[in-house]
């Protein structure tokens, strides 16, 4: 039987993409509250001509309020949004794209969010939403939660609240630290996903990337192997994807070892592995933490990645990826997949 959305496309087509325009307005909103209107513009593509249209008329239903500091979403506004959450995921197609990805990634399960990350930052914000009430339907009384660094799990952290689980939790790093930024590093991460949760986290002091012998030295130090044992434990983790030159680069890495990945045309990396299109491994770091091979052992993962930009490294990844792990994407990333 031919459903109530699809009749709807054929006959009333304007209809639902005036709906779906208003429902990303008032979503963004509600993402980056207080918004002034001309950065809602910029961000959504529209006019300032066509956008102050469809705000009016969102003030009028009584969806959003203005005032001196911005546009807000009022407690109506957040109602229609969660009512009409499952619509438009039909409307836009979300729901037969996840399983179509998940088919054709042969992965347990794919979750899209609506729009690109690359091009708007309230998508970050719903990726972090969704890995969030993910990890609340696998978490089921005392957990370790390992989270690796990176500027999507920072949004992940940010939508985490205490009532994510009945039991105590411990968030340990995955890696050590990389870079410079340590608001992004794995430590960091923890630390705030701890705090939003009021639970527990342990702090893995070493380097993210170490020679053989600095790596031996390092492991039998008792306050790092006794994080290194816990980290191990974990039951769940929570990881994101990255671009093979981003993270060489991030890492300071040898021109040496940048010329080598740049030859070897490496599009993806996760714990220290870069991967070519094929999802052959084509360089490995020496990193202190979770390694690709103890993957197997962990009951949980959860990989988290988004933007169109990053299509060509989760799918190198998803090659070598176990078969357990729950992607958590964008629509920018899923269609390319697609």
């Amino acid at each position: 039987m031919v459903s109530f959305i699809e009749i709807q496309k054929r006959l009333l087509p304007d209809l639902l993409t005036v709906m779906q325009k208003r429902y990303y307005i008032l979503q963004y909103i509600k993402n980056m509250q207080p918004v002034g209107r001309r950065s809602l513009a910029v961000s959504l593509g529209l006019t300032e001509r066509v956008l102050r249209s469809e705000v009016e008329f969102l003030k009028d239903q009584q969806l959003i309020h203005i005032s001196n500091i911005g546009m807000t979403v009022t407690s109506i506004g957040e109602e229609v949004l969660e009512s009409l959450s499952s619509v438009m995921r039909e409307v836009t197609g979300i729901n037969e794209m996840e399983q179509l990805l998940q088919k054709k990634l042969g992965i347990s399960r794919v979750i899209i969010v609506a729009g690109d990350s690359d091009h708007s930052p309230w998508v970050k914000k719903e990726l972090g939403l969704a890995t969030a009430n993910c990890m609340k339907s696998l978490l089921k009384g005392n957990n370790i939660i390992a989270v690796t660094g990176g500027t999507t799990m920072s949004s992940v952290a940010e939508a985490l609240t205490p009532s994510i689980a009945d039991g105590e939790l411990l968030f340990v790093p995955a890696r050590g630290g990389i870079g410079e930024d340590v608001k992004n590093q794995a430590n960091t991460i923890c630390s705030m996903m701890a705090d939003h949760t009021s639970s527990k986290h342990r702090v893995l002091y070493a380097p993210d990337e170490v020679s053989e012998e600095v790596y031996k030295s390092i492991s039998t130090d008792p306050r790092i192997s006794e994080v290194l044992k816990l980290i191990r434990s974990a039951n769940l983790l929570v990881h994101g994807i990255g671009e093979a030159l981003t993270m060489a680069n991030r890492r300071n890495t040898s021109k040496h070892d940048l010329e080598k990945i740049k030859n070897a045309e490496a599009v993806g990396e996760a714990f220290g592995y870069y991967f070519n299109e094929e999802g052959e491994v084509v360089h490995k770091v020496q990193t202190i933490g979770l390694r690709l091979e103890d993957l197997s052992s962990v009951p949980s993962i959860i990989a988290v990645a988004g933007g169109a930009s990053k299509s060509k490294a989760i799918r190198a990844y998803f090659k070598e990826a176990p078969p357990s792990t729950i992607l958590i994407t964008d629509e920018g990333a899923a269609k390319k997949l697609i």
